[in-house]
């Protein structure tokens, strides 16, 4: 899940790049961009509960690794709202730091699951 995460969040953060260098409005490309990390996120977190109740262990803390889930989750629609309110050129550079954050965070998840994230 990851490495899947990896390029879903690299991808985003490169048509964001781009689309802040060409547009000057948000742009329907960054918005779905922005969906598809959610959906990752989603997908990320049913994945996770289903190995949890599973019975697989997590080597950190529980109330720690479901923190980052739904703090994640809550971070691309937050952005989403932001770009909508402010309609310039600079939401889109806005956007691109989602795929980011999330990149670290879901690395961040990974140590605490795993006890290293490769």
């Amino acid at each position: 899940m990851f490495l899947i995460g990896t390029i879903v969040c690299g991808l985003s953060v490169l048509v964001c790049w781009v689309m802040t260098a060409v547009r000057d409005h948000p742009a329907d490309s960054s918005i779905i961009s922005l969906a598809a990390i959610e959906l990752y996120l989603l997908a990320y977190g049913i994945y996770a509960g289903i190995r949890q109740l599973g019975g697989a262990s997590i080597v950190g803390e529980a109330w720690e690794f479901w923190g980052y889930i739904l703090t994640a989750l809550l971070l691309p629609v937050g952005v989403f709202i932001w770009a909508m309110i402010d309609k310039t050129r600079w939401s889109n550079l806005v956007m691109s730091f989602v795929g980011l954050v999330v990149f670290v965070m879901v690395y961040r998840l990974e140590e605490i699951w795993w006890g290293s994230a490769l």
